[in-house]
């Protein structure tokens, strides 16, 4: 809207014609009276109205949700607050509505599960698909109340740039998260049929339809099957805020847990932001990712473990001075290096940025894995527990190899954390186009400066066509490079919304 400008004449003619009523300020008609100026007036501006967002709750909730009343957020709106519970079966849609938030009451599933064969689902179990909205908000109120999806069910999350799918804690609905806050929900768990290294029966063979695994966090859940490309739905645009929960020791509900989800998942534009254990723990499966942010997790940022063999590409990681252990924490299972399958896990275009002491990427238990067009900032940068995880390809094993670094750029106290096999030294220096002693020059805190893009990257689309090949290291070209703004929250100062407020509704 255009603001008046202010005017210095003001004059007054005579009128066309006499306006009934008017008193003593009549206007004469044509002919009555001389020519009038006055002398300029200042004339204050109409201020331009500050736009206004509905402050009143919707009038009812949609089907499959429940009405329990209205909650009033820290940014003033009044919601109507529409609640999911117990198990959701069928089609099932949480969509944007004006004046409408919805929440969580305790451990809610979608879907049954239907088992670890998908050609021959357990008789007589529903399943269920749940799909959320562009610019829906979702909330939790305790530790109790978590979203779990079964095998054979789906969940879509259907968000965009700039209306991403928020799913947070009541405390954050309200006001009251600040930029320490934790664990005041459970988060989300998804549980698919691909394989798996950790089976619960001891007689079972990692990775066959008979290897399976109750997941962390809950009891009664179970995860794992034989089928690689199984598909859990699509997860895209999501911020995730202020989750997670500890049972008991070893036992959590991380901000996303992935077990055993397919390849045939999309999990692309997520953000996990201050979970009080792991930003995102796949156990086994085959799910790939990209566009990830990791943001003040206080465990590890990325948790890869159980037989998991997949891709992750472009992926940001902060973690707060008061809060976080592990840039990324690798194993390959519980059970002997030997077993089957073991976790591979591929990484291209990262940035890694702590500010604590003591928060490497950890690899360890066997596993292998490949790294590169990478940064790592921070006080410690790699540890490499085992010889046994530096081992070479062992086709008995289902290895695809050992650690490998490509045009990985360390910017670190201490570049190695070594044991007494120097098994971390010896990975990294092994590679090629890496530095174990750069100096950093990203700007906004992971955005690349000259240094960063002086690097030649490794082309990552020769590990597997999932990769893009870019023509720069990291995970953010240049003050450019946008992916991240607008649905990512606590990024920078400008175009990304703020953790500790939720959008409006």
């Amino acid at each position: 809207m255009n603001n008046p400008k202010l005017r210095g004449l003001i004059f007054a003619t005579a009128a066309a014609a006499t306006l009934a009523g008017c008193g003593a300020d009549d206007i004469a008609s044509p002919g009555e009276g001389n020519l009038v100026v006055l002398p300029p007036v200042a004339v204050t501006p109409t201020p331009t109205p500050t736009p206004t967002t509905p402050t009143g709750p919707a009038a009812d909730c949609p089907t499959n949700t429940a009405n329990v009343g209205t909650i009033v957020t820290g940014g003033g709106q009044t919601l109507r607050n529409c609640q999911i519970s117990g198990t959701l079966t069928g089609n099932v849609v949480l969509n944007k509505r004006t004046g409408t938030i919805y929440s969580i009451s305790g451990k809610v599933e979608v879907g049954q599960d239907r088992g670890a064969d998908a050609a021959a689902p357990i008789a007589g179990r529903a399943s269920g698909i749940l799909t959320i909205d562009p610019g829906v908000t979702i909330f939790g109120a305790t530790n109790a109340d978590f979203l779990l999806v079964n095998r054979g069910s789906q969940l879509f999350v259907d968000g965009s740039a700039s209306a991403p799918v928020v799913m947070t804690s009541r405390a954050n609905v309200v006001g009251t998260s600040t930029a320490d806050s934790i664990g005041q929900w459970g988060g989300l768990v998804i549980l698919g049929r691909a394989p798996i290294g950790d089976c619960a029966d001891a007689g079972a063979v990692g990775g066959t339809v008979n290897c399976q695994a109750p997941v962390e966090g809950t009891a009664g859940s179970i995860y794992g099957g034989a089928t690689p490309t199984d598909s859990s739905g699509s997860i895209r645009y999501l911020s995730l805020r202020y989750s997670g929960f500890q049972v008991d020791t070893n036992n959590e509900l991380n901000g996303i847990t992935l077990g055993g989800v397919g390849s045939g998942t999309i999990f692309e534009y997520v953000q996990v932001h201050n979970s009080s254990d792991d930003g995102i723990e796949w156990f086994g499966g085959r799910v790939n990712g990209k566009n990830l942010v990791l943001t003040g997790n206080d465990d590890d940022s990325l948790d890869v473990d159980s037989g998991y063999k997949g891709n992750l590409q472009f992926v940001i990681v902060t973690q707060r001075s008061g809060g976080g252990d592990k840039l990324i924490e690798g194993d390959s299972t519980d059970k002997p290096v030997d077993a089957v399958p073991r976790t591979n896990f591929q990484i291209s275009n990262f940035t890694f940025v702590t500010p604590r002491s003591a928060s490497p990427v950890h690899l360890r238990g066997g596993m292998d894995g490949t790294l590169v067009n990478g940064i790592v900032s921070g006080n410690e940068c790699l540890d490499i527990d085992t010889s046994a995880t530096s081992q070479a390809a062992d086709s008995t094993k289902d290895e695809l190899g050992p650690i490998r670094f490509r045009s990985v750029k360390f910017v670190c106290t201490t570049a190695f954390t070594d044991d007494a096999d120097g098994a971390a030294a010896s990975a990294f220096n092994a590679g090629t186009n890496n530095s174990a002693n750069g100096t950093s020059t990203l700007t906004g805190v992971f955005i690349n400066g000259a240094s960063e893009t002086a690097i030649t990257p490794f082309n990552a689309s020769t590990l597997s066509s999932f990769f893009v090949n870019t023509s720069y290291i990291g995970a953010v070209r240049d003050a450019s490079d946008t992916w991240w703004q607008n649905w990512a929250c606590g990024l920078s100062t400008s175009n990304s919304p703020s953790c500790t407020s939720i959008p409006s509704a």
